[in-house]
């Protein structure tokens, strides 16, 4: 996998056939980070093989945790031995600093340990991501933290974590699971009140449990978490990456395709399948796969009183907000008009520029908010060079890529490599013709 590069694609080619999504990443971040509040080795399996993780598992195995590949995509992680003053070496930080995950190996180095360090996160150029949630979080537990400026890293102590009642001031999934892992070995009862629930979380949550954790309300807002004084190993396999099986929908509606999408956890996709559904993409649903039949036409649907339909971000149980810039991409090749209104992250919506000089009709109305008029495959896309400026606005240039006429060149693609794993060879297996530079 390059360090970076450029996708060459020839769009206008319909695909067809079965694709299957990677485990989850989002997901794979917080169970590696969690592997480090026990002894006892812990076999995590269905791990996507990508940038984001690698480096994450190469962080933990930095900190002196043994990491067995099994094979690509399991992995074994005994963090029996840690160098707990590693945290505090060059080398860390600027390894740390390339993955924004890296901010919940804190929880479990402090529950552990009493102490860890984090430089300055990296990660995704979509606006400011605030670190106060965890930050105040750890704090609420009994962790004191101080900012080394000269150095950009943020060092914390503490002489024993304490349980606590926590309202978190805004719904955080890193934040929460930071929170959650320092609860589990704090004395005493943490209440965690507005925690995120997205379906990640969950996972997490019922791996702490099977290693001996005492959590109630898996699956709701309000946490109840027993302290206890250590935890085991256990085996735990990923969830389906809904981001990836949200952007396969959006390619076989833009590309007409017909495809089908295999073993997806239905159940746990929440809002996807619907959201998509009201942008007038079909799908048939066969036992765990969902199937996109190839489509000529699609058409957004209104409001029940005729106003234009809004697909706007919110925490789970809402729509993802890494789904947001995969629905603008799909509505503009629909019959119909759509808002998009990105409420969660600030610059996710620049990438439109680029579409619209593929031709495009979308009004960006602020760093928050884009109107798209459908083209209803009136008139194709046209290929153009871009580049991509994060994993989910890098694969939405690419489905538009795939469904435009004439070729594209995408640069940057490390961003895309970031999430998605081996997406060129997965697409061409489908038909598509993209190349790797």
């Amino acid at each position: 996998m390059t360090d970076n590069g450029t996708f060459i694609v020839e769009g206008g080619h319909k695909l067809s056939g079965n694709i299957t999504p990677q485990g989850a990443k989002n997901e794979a971040l917080q169970i590696i980070s969690a592997t480090l509040l026990t002894a006892e080795p812990v076999l995590v399996e269905n791990l996507p093989d990508i940038l984001d993780v690698n480096k994450l598992i190469d962080l933990v195995a930095g900190l002196g945790a043994k990491v067995e590949r099994i094979d690509r995509h399991t992995v074994r992680i005994t963090a029996r031995d840690i160098d707990v003053d590693y945290i505090l070496s060059e080398a860390y930080v600027r390894d740390a600093q390339r993955i924004r995950g890296s901010v919940m190996v804190i929880a479990p180095l402090l529950g552990r340990f009493g102490k860890a360090s984090l430089p300055k996160p990296g990660g995704d150029k979509i606006g400011r991501r605030r670190l106060d949630t965890h930050l105040l979080g750890l704090q609420a537990l009994g962790a004191d933290f101080h900012y080394d400026a000269d150095r950009h890293i943020y060092a914390f102590r503490t002489e024993g974590l304490q349980g606590t009642f926590l309202h978190m001031d805004e719904i955080s999934v890193t934040g929460t699971a930071n929170v959650v892992m320092a609860a589990v070995l704090a004395k005493g009862e943490t209440t965690i009140y507005n925690a995120a629930c997205e379906p990640y979380l969950q996972q997490l949550c019922k791996m702490l449990v099977r290693m001996g954790a005492k959590i109630e309300g898996i699956g709701s807002n309000l946490l109840k978490i027993q302290g206890v004084e250590r935890l085991s190993g256990t085996e735990h396999r990923m969830l389906p990456d809904m981001i990836e099986i949200g952007s396969f929908i959006g390619l076989a509606a833009m590309t007409g395709s017909d495809i089908t999408i295999k073993d997806v956890c239905l159940d746990q996709l929440g809002l996807i399948p619907r959201t998509f559904e009201r942008l007038g993409v079909k799908m048939n649903y066969v036992g765990d796969d969902i199937h996109i039949p190839a489509q000529d036409h699609y058409e957004i649907q209104t409001f029940i009183d005729g106003g234009i339909l809004t697909i706007y971000d919110a925490p789970w149980p809402g729509f993802t907000p890494d789904l947001m810039s995969i629905a603008l991409v799909v509505a503009i090749q629909a019959r119909g008009s759509v808002l998009i209104h990105q409420k969660m992250f600030e610059s996710r919506l620049f990438f439109v520029d680029k579409l619209i000089d593929m031709g495009a009709q979308i009004i960006l109305c602020d760093p928050h908010r884009a109107t798209v008029i459908g083209l209803d495959k009136r008139t194709p896309l046209r290929g153009i060079a871009m580049t991509s400026p994060d994993i989910r606005a890098g694969v939405s240039l690419l489905i538009a890529a795939l469904s435009a006429e004439g070729t594209s060149r995408i640069d940057n693609i490390q961003q895309i490599d970031r999430g998605y794993q081996d997406i060129d060879g997965r697409l061409r297996a489908l038909g598509a013709r993209i190349t790797r530079e």
